[in-house]
């Protein structure tokens, strides 16, 4: 996910990607307060990313991520400067979309979340592919 951009609040952060796409600012607006609801972050729409926790700044990014409702998502590590409960907190949210319907492609060199997630695991070494495997843990074809 991107940084915040810092002069804005995390409504704005949110509601970015609908202006750029020159969709209606009430459109916008709306979806970007369900989001940030859905996230746990209505309480913190008018704050800057500076007044916000590092998990609430990568909650508001996935927000701004999802407003345009894609069909994928590139994660780059998600929870590279988070706190372990928080990064759980990430990963249950990232699964919760995914769930939902949306793809999620992440770059993570943490063991435990892809231990944990069991998922598709495409391995890379100096640019090629050296594995591919569903239902895969970090540690497998080491």
């Amino acid at each position: 996910f991107h940084h915040l951009l810092q002069e804005f609040t995390a409504m704005e952060n949110v509601c970015m990607p609908g202006w750029i796409a020159r969709r209606s600012d009430a459109e916008v607006r709306r979806e970007a307060s369900v989001l940030l609801e859905r996230l746990g972050l209505s309480d913190r729409a008018d704050h800057k990313p500076s007044e916000l926790s590092g998990g609430e700044q990568q909650r508001c990014s996935i927000a701004r991520a999802l407003l345009n409702r894609p069909a994928i998502v590139l994660a780059d590590e998600p929870t590279g400067n988070l706190d372990p409960a928080t990064s759980i907190d990430i990963m249950s949210l990232l699964e919760r979309i995914n769930l939902s319907g949306t793809t999620i492609v992440m770059a993570t060199h943490d063991r435990g979340i892809v231990d944990r997630g069991q998922k598709r695991v495409i391995e890379l070494s100096q640019g090629k592919i050296v594995r591919d495997a569903r239902g895969a843990s970090y540690g497998v074809g080491e």
